[in-house]
């Protein structure tokens, strides 16, 4: 009878967490995100070596009008295949658990997620409007960290420490401006891949 008992609150258990929570993300998804990130930065080094920028000189760079809007595009082409990518994997991940991946929890995690996230998005657009390139990296990290502690009620609390140490990240790279770079692959890339190898073990 007790062990019957036990795995009816087990059972219980898990239809709330499902109920509550999305917990179809896939680790994977976060190990190529990071893959893109690192990938672009990696291009980007290369694009400010073509255009006469030696990034890790220590010298504050002016960059023109014209390599602004392809770093603008870099950073586009960037977001859509890492989301892509994201989509996919969670799409095959919530398929393999039988969870519908687009219902009433989805649009509150999203919403939740994407607050922040356009707010960020929106400071960054301020910041490049009046030149202060430097600082669009570290923001860049802070408002994602903030808009993953703030979805994390709605999905797996994994991804919270994710989203702290974003945070952190991107207060550091405040400290050091110049090297926004760096920061921004070592988040984006570094911390997703770290991430989402965690996921996909403990996960899978």
């Amino acid at each position: 009878m007790d062990k019957n008992y036990q795995e009816d609150l087990s059972h219980i258990r898990t239809m709330m967490e499902k109920s509550s929570r999305f917990i179809s993300l896939s680790g994977l998804s976060g190990v190529f995100a990071g893959i893109v990130a690192l990938v672009g930065a990696v291009y980007v080094y290369f694009v400010f070596q073509r255009e006469g920028i030696n990034y890790f000189d220590g010298n504050r760079n002016v960059f023109n009008p014209s390599l602004v809007k392809e770093l603008l595009i870099i950073g586009t082409v960037i977001l859509v295949l890492a989301v892509s990518l994201g989509y996919i994997f969670t799409a095959k991940e919530s398929k393999k658990k039988n969870q519908k991946i687009w219902d009433s929890l989805t649009k509150r995690l999203l919403f939740n997620f994407a607050v922040p996230l356009f707010t960020g998005g929106v400071f960054c657009l301020i910041l490049l409007k009046h030149h202060l390139f430097v600082f669009i990296a570290p923001s860049t990290l802070i408002f994602y960290g903030l808009a993953l502690v703030n979805a994390e009620k709605y999905t797996l609390t994994d991804v919270k420490y994710l989203g702290i140490l974003e945070i952190i990240l991107g207060l550091i790279s405040f400290y050091f401006l110049g090297w926004g770079l760096v920061f921004w692959a070592i988040g984006f890339g570094v911390l997703h891949i770290v991430y989402g190898l965690v996921m996909h073990k403990k996960y899978k």
